[in-house]
C-alpha cells in the first residue's frame, strides 16, 4: 500500500487520484461537519459547489432537506446551518438529507471524482478512516482541502495523524516524501491545538469566536463511522451503524 498526499483542492491532478482510495480532509470544518451530521443520524449528505445548486436541490422539499455551509467561514443567508459541527445535532439532522456547500471542502470532494473510493476524514474519525483504508487494501491519496487553494497546517497535521493510525495497523506501508513529512509533523506535535494555533484558518475561526468548534474538531477518534462519497451523495461506508454519542 502506497500513501501519497495532495496539499490543497487546487493541486488535485487526475493522474494522481485515478483508481486510488482518497481521503478528503477539511477538518476546520467541512469534513468534521459531515462526519458529525452522519453520526447524529443524517440520512445522506449532498456536497455541491455553489449556493445556487444547494438552493435548487433543497427547495424541492424543505421537509426532506436541510441547507448547510459557509462562505468566508460565515453562515450563508437563508441556510439552516453554518459550518459548525456543533449545530448538526440529532434533533436537527436525524432522517434528513444535508445539502452542503463550503469554500474548500466540497471543492476537494468534487475534485476527487475518478478515484476508486472517496472517504471523508477528520481528526474526529481518523482511526476509523485508517481501518477502512486497511480493509480496502488499495493505494491511498490523502487530499487536503486547504484554504482558498493554499496549504493548510490543520489539514496537514490531520493527514499525519491518519498516516500514524495506518502505520500502527500495517508496517509495510510505503510513504511518499510529503506523506513522511506529514507523519513527522504529527509525531512532533501530537497536541494538535498547540500546533495549528499558528495557522491562518485557525486565526480566522478565533476571530469569529468559534473556540468551541476548534476544541471539538481537534479531538481524536470520538466518532467511529466513515462517510463515503458515491455518485453525488455521501452515506455511511458499508452502511455500518457504528455511531457514537457526541
Amino acid at each position: 500500500m502506497k500513501v501519497d498526499l495532495i496539499i490543497s483542492a487546487d493541486d488535485i491532478k487526475q493522474e494522481k487520484i485515478l483508481k486510488k482510495s482518497i481521503v478528503v480532509i477539511d477538518m476546520l470544518r467541512a469534513t468534521s461537519v459531515i462526519t458529525t451530521a452522519m453520526n447524529n443520524g443524517c440520512k445522506a449528505v449532498v456536497p455541491v459547489l455553489t449556493i445556487e445548486e444547494a438552493l435548487e436541490i433543497a427547495n424541492k422539499d424543505r421537509k426532506k432537506y436541510i441547507l448547510g455551509g459557509e462562505r468566508k467561514a460565515l453562515k450563508i443567508e437563508g441556510f439552516d446551518c453554518a459550518n459548525s459541527p456543533l449545530e448538526y445535532r440529532r434533533d436537527i439532522v436525524e432522517g434528513k438529507t444535508l445539502v452542503i456547500t463550503t469554500s474548500n471542502g466540497t471543492r476537494a470532494i468534487q475534485g476527487s471524482l475518478g478515484a476508486k473510493n472517496i472517504l471523508i476524514g477528520a481528526l474526529i474519525n481518523a482511526k476509523a478512516v485508517a481501518e477502512k483504508l486497511i480493509s480496502l487494501d488499495n493505494d491511498v491519496v490523502i487530499v487536503n482541502a486547504g484554504t482558498l487553494g493554499q496549504f493548510s497546517m490543520d489539514d496537514f497535521i490531520c493527514a499525519g495523524y491518519i498516516i500514524d493510525c495506518l502505520l500502527r495497523e500495517r508496517s509495510d506501508i510505503e510513504l511518499t516524501d510529503i506523506s513522511k513529512t506529514a507523519y513527522y509533523i504529527y509525531k512532533e506535535n501530537q497536541n494538535i491545538i498547540s500546533f495549528i494555533k499558528y495557522a491562518s484558518h485557525y486565526k480566522r475561526i478565533k476571530e469569529l469566536n468559534l473556540e468551541e468548534d476548534l476544541d471539538y474538531c481537534c479531538q481524536k477518534d470520538i466518532i467511529n463511522i466513515v462517510p463515503e462519497y458515491n455518485d453525488g451523495t455521501i452515506t455511511v461506508s458499508d452502511n455500518k451503524d457504528k455511531r457514537a454519542v457526541v
